[in-house]
This record gives structure tokens, C-alpha cells and sequence, in this order.
């Protein structure tokens, strides 16, 4: 396993792919880990040199003491990249990992080619909602919240019928450090990006799921409505649409950075 000290947080991070080929960074939602993209990760490498890492308070990297800020987050990206030598990158990123992009290409856009924000939005409220799961995960740990975020996370018809992809992303979700988590949770509670995605001028996807109870399509397309030029595709799936539609998702992605 590879780490980096940047920002005060112990990163866990890997490469795939080529080291001659153009990298991409890829971002976590909320509650999983760098093992969430691993659908994607056979075709991406093909043309890409993928970097991708465990959000502050997820997988393997540490759990510094929080309330985390989306500015935290994006700036422990740049300090991942100065770490790593990387002058310029792709950017993906689901739900949280979304947001992260978005500071990104609003305070450093030198540093991206092309930014992909998949199931994401510019806000996420009300603050009761987020801190109810706050409450109840410190009382109660990931346990008693779990099942009530895969409902989010998923359609009903991809939990019926169960596969390797559901049962990795239950025990990553649970296996989360509960601390990490609620930390997190703040940083996207207190997220508000909306009058300012218009100022972005990175070329970008939008990628929504048809079923997201999460981040619904109003929120995607609020977002390429903003971001002059966005491309908007919508797939049928719910929150982690690159698990759920695979397949659509990753010749999406590619056909979009390349």
C-alpha cells in the first residue's frame, strides 16, 4: 500500500496504468473507498494512468480530527498531486468526490484537463437531514445507518438481485470509521457551490442517474446548465451509478476525456 503526509492527513493512494499515459484522478463518494471504482478500472487503464486515493477519514487513510471542509478536501488533491509529481490531471468524482472537483476547477483549474462530476451537486440539504445521520452514526456506529444509505445508493431491483460489486460496497460502508465518516458528513452538509459552479471553465461531464434519490437529475442539471458548454448524460441507475451501470458509465467517461 502507497501513503503520503499531505495537509496533515496520511493518504492512501494507488497508481494503475502506464506511467507514459495521461493521468486521472479518481475521487470517493461518501462512505466508501478508493474500491469503489474498481469496475472501471480494467478499460480506464487502457488510457489513462489512474490515481486514485481514500478520501480523508475513508479506507485506508487516516482520520484527522474534523469537522473536514470540501476546501480541505479539494486541497488535499493538490497536495497529493505536488506529493506525486503530477503537474496536470483528469478529474472524476462521485457524490463527495464530485464536490471536491468542483472547488478544484473553481480555485486551481490549471491543474485539470477535463473534470467528470457523476451523481453530484452543488448542495445537498437541509443541515436536519445531515445531522440526524451525524447523531445517529456517533450513537449508534455505520451499523444502524447502513441499510438506509444502500437504499440510497442503490434501486431496489440492483439490491434484490445481490452481486460481488453490492456485498464489497456494504463491507466498505461499514468497515468506515465512523468518526472519518461524520466528519465528512459535515464537509458536505456545510457545501453550499451554487452560485459559483457558473464560474467554472474546465471542460465537463455530467453524469446523473435517473433513480438517485441522493443527488436527484435536477441537481445534474442544474449543474450543466451553470458550467458553460457541460455535457449532460443520464443513465439508468441510482447514486453510485458506476457500479450500478457500469458498463454505460465507463464508455461514457472515456468517450468524454478522450
Amino acid at each position: 500500500m502507497n501513503f503520503i503526509e499531505v495537509n496533515g492527513v496520511r493518504l492512501h493512494y494507488r497508481f494503475d496504468g502506464g506511467e507514459d499515459l495521461p493521468v486521472l484522478v479518481l475521487s470517493n463518494s461518501l462512505g466508501t473507498d478508493l474500491s469503489m471504482w474498481n469496475p472501471q478500472i480494467e478499460t480506464l487503464t487502457q488510457h489513462f494512468r489512474v490515481l486514485r486515493y481514500d478520501t480523508r477519514g475513508h479506507g485506508a487513510s487516516s482520520v484527522p480530527t474534523g469537522p473536514y471542509t470540501i476546501e480541505q478536501l479539494g486541497q488535499d488533491v493538490i497536495g497529493l498531486l505536488d506529493g506525486l509529481g503530477v503537474e496536470r490531471a483528469h478529474f472524476a468524482g462521485v457524490s463527495m468526490g464530485g464536490m471536491t472537483g468542483m472547488w478544484l476547477a473553481l480555485n486551481v483549474p490549471e491543474r485539470l484537463g477535463k473534470l467528470a462530476l457523476c451523481n453530484t451537486a452543488a448542495f445537498i440539504g437541509p443541515r436536519e437531514i445531515w445531522d440526524a445521520r451525524i447523531s445517529a452514526t456517533r450513537n449508534g456506529g455505520m451499523e444502524v445507518i447502513a441499510e438506509g444509505v444502500l437504499a440510497r445508493w442503490f434501486r431496489e431491483s440492483y439490491l434484490e438481485k445481490g452481486s460481488e460489486e453490492l456485498d464489497q460496497v456494504r463491507k466498505v460502508l461499514l468497515s468506515t470509521s465512523p468518526e472519518g465518516y461524520v466528519e465528512a458528513c459535515a464537509a458536505v452538509r456545510d457545501m453550499d457551490q451554487r452560485d459559483s459552479v457558473k464560474q467554472i471553465n474546465v471542460p465537463t461531464l455530467v453524469i446523473v442517474g435517473s433513480g438517485d434519490l441522493a443527488t436527484p437529475p435536477s441537481d445534474g442539471q442544474y449543474l450543466a446548465e451553470q458550467i458553460q458548454g457541460a455535457r449532460y448524460v443520464e443513465l439508468e441507475g441510482a447514486h453510485l451509478s458506476n457500479i450500478e451501470a457500469s458498463g454505460e458509465f465507463t464508455t461514457e467517461l472515456v468517450e468524454f476525456l478522450k
